[in-house]
């Protein structure tokens, strides 16, 4: 791709009609070949009423059986992100689009406290920022991530919050109680400490150092926090993986966890397209490692495997983390939140109680 065709800030480089679109556009060159600037690309934000909040999966690879997200898209705009390919069933690109066209949530609160509030819901953990991130920059102006979590918190229900985005700290009026009753824990994404790649991988989330002070901040104030070694890259930041789990111990986590890079779909091509551009003389060793560990292939997306690749490599890397892991003193498994106290609150009309 040409130099001044590329987005700064922006983590994909390109724009890919999504799978399901019948018609793609591209960019091209005119036949003036004079330089030329491209306006910035603003982030467009539209509004999504809500019909139901609350996701619920069966995969055999996560720890939680229900999740939530407030946003559709995400402005950190990480080129590796496995959260891409949901835009193209919006009918948008999983590339730019993805980054710069984002869906808000605003009655996610409201639909939250009645699906809360039903007879037949039973009450597990609620995983918080699973597909995309609840704490990414158009959080600061719309809060629907702060008024669900106000929800949560008036239920007593327990929920594991990940994020890279430092905002999080402006909650900790609400998380702090929450933790004090067993009800939160959060998960930080740590992926490298070196800035600049970081900023040409991550181009809009907060620096490794911030969301370092991130940690210290949220566990000072009693909010159990696992540093979350995601996804470690093979080639290029694999060599950092104890250095991760030391920084993140030092910052004060208690748990740690790992997952491996993963490409599924649109991503495949955005990764590659960002890996030749930016690692020029690591992305030939880097993509060899992926295939190595898929079975020849770029991703492989069976249930046990898709997190982790098998083969030496991978197995590799996870006796280095359990290695660290030991040596530091971080738990791998935290003990299960707190489910015994969650109960609807008085909702208007509702009959008082005699006793």
């Amino acid at each position: 791709m040409r130099a001044d065709l590329k987005h700064p800030g922006r983590g994909a480089a390109s724009n890919t009609a999504g799978r399901f679109e019948r018609y793609s556009t591209e960019m091209t060159e005119d036949s003036w070949c004079l330089p030329e600037d491209l306006p910035a690309l603003r982030t467009e934000v539209s509004d999504e009423v809500a019909r139901s909040l609350i996701t619920y999966n069966k995969s055999p690879d996560l720890p939680f059986d229900r999740s939530i997200n407030p946003y559709r898209g995400c402005e950190h705009g990480c080129v590796y992100c496995f959260a891409r390919p949901s835009h193209a069933y919006l009918g948008l690109s999983p590339g730019l689009d993805f980054e710069t066209r984002l869906i808000a949530r605003p009655n996610a609160a409201d639909v939250l406290r009645r699906e809360l509030s039903a007879r037949s819901y039973k009450v597990a953990t609620i995983a918080l920022g699973t597909n995309t991130d609840p704490y990414q920059p158009i959080e600061k102006s719309r809060e629907i991530t702060r008024d669900c979590l106000r929800v949560l918190s008036a239920f007593q229900h327990p929920v594991a919050i990940v994020t890279k985005g430092a905002l999080i700290e402006r909650d900790l009026d609400v998380l702090a109680p929450m933790a004090r009753k067993g009800l939160v824990r959060v998960g930080i994404s740590l992926t490298t400490l070196d800035p600049d790649l970081s900023r040409r991988m991550e181009p809009r989330a907060p620096s490794p150092q911030r969301r370092l002070r991130m940690i210290q901040n949220l566990t000072q104030a009693g909010v159990p926090v696992r540093v979350m070694t995601s996804p470690i890259v093979p080639g290029l930041t694999d060599h950092e993986i104890e250095n991760l789990l030391e920084a993140g111990k030092q910052a004060g986590a208690e748990a740690a966890s790992w997952i491996m890079l993963r490409l599924p779909r649109e991503v495949s091509e955005l990764w590659r397209e960002w890996v030749f551009e930016n690692q020029p003389n690591r992305a030939e060793k880097i993509m060899a490692r992926l295939r190595e560990m898929h079975g020849g292939k770029e991703y492989d997306p069976r249930w046990g495997h898709r997190m982790r690749g098998e083969g030496t490599y991978a197995e590799m890397i996870a006796q280095r983390f359990n290695a660290a892991v030991k040596r530091l003193g971080l738990s791998v498994d935290l003990p299960p939140l707190n489910c015994a106290d969650f109960a609807p609150p008085p909702q208007p009309g509702d009959q008082l109680t005699l006793f």
